[in-house]
């Protein structure tokens, strides 16, 4: 099992889960927020078609995580996985699109990829992120999230790897040039995690099996990869690698040992 970013950041998110079984392999983008071009330039870097994709899995309807999706699924004939309330945002766009509809707490399989949906406090419909699992490693993920809930830290408990947003350092987002309303909602109970947010989510979880941890949609404006490192470091120590993931060139694949 392995993962890598297209890019991480509020302007455009795309994340690929991929997993290998005898001669057989699934790979599953998660949101895609970039135009077609700019989403297949991006898989090339990863040595990556688009006919090398199982499927679309969704997480919210917001630009940064849906903007691309439905003209990408539809030009390469990719079915999209996405709550319904997701999906009475969209609606309008999914023409010709085939759709699959998940909820929270309801396991379903792609290929060889099992997929949990949980929910997460975050203004849009009907927010979801996910753990996926290949029957031997979980992978993690948590992007959107305004703070942490006693569901999503039992959903995130004893994964191999995590992908957790670190969106802004709280100082640095006071001190910004951002307009009160914009502040309030991206520090709000319904907005971004910040780095110290972060760090007490991971701190509450079961790190048993972890081995990598990758910071992400890291603000440009009000966070640091430096800032958002330590931040988790500080709770996992040497237990595990911390990585950072960026907008422009998001990472490269990361392996998912079996614990």
């Amino acid at each position: 099992m392995k993962f890598a970013s297209l890019g991480s950041g509020s302007e455009g998110n795309a994340l690929l889960i991929s997993t290998q079984s005898g001669s057989t392999r699934t790979t599953l983008m998660l949101d895609c927020g970039f135009g077609i071009k700019e989403t297949e330039r991006r898989l090339a870097r990863l040595q990556m078609l688009p006919t090398d994709l199982s499927g679309i899995i969704v997480t919210h309807e917001h630009q940064d995580h849906v903007g691309g999706v439905f003209k990408f699924a539809r030009r390469h004939k990719l079915p999209v996985w996405l709550s319904y309330g997701t999906y009475q945002a969209v609606h309008d766009k999914c023409d010709g699109v085939q759709l699959n509809f998940c909820r929270d707490n309801e396991r379903f399989a792609i290929g060889d990829l099992e997929l949990l949906p949980y929910t997460v406090p975050h203004d849009a419909r009907e927010p979801v992120q996910y753990v996926a699992s290949d029957g031997a490693r979980r992978l993690g993920v948590l992007t959107d999230a305004g703070h942490g809930t006693a569901h999503m830290i039992a959903a995130l408990g004893g994964c191999d790897a995590l992908m957790l947003e670190c969106n802004h350092d709280r100082q640095m987002l006071v001190n910004s040039t951002y307009p009160p309303s914009l502040k309030q909602r991206i520090g709000g109970e319904y907005g971004h995690l910040s780095n110290h947010a972060a760090g007490e989510i991971l701190a509450a979880l079961d790190k048993s099996r972890l081995q990598r941890i990758v910071g992400a949609h890291l603000s440009l404006k009000n966070n640091t990869p430096e800032l958002a490192r330590a931040a988790l470091t500080e709770v996992v120590a040497d237990r595990a690698e911390v990585l950072i993931a960026c907008q422009e060139e998001g990472f490269d694949w990361v392996a998912v040992a079996a614990s």
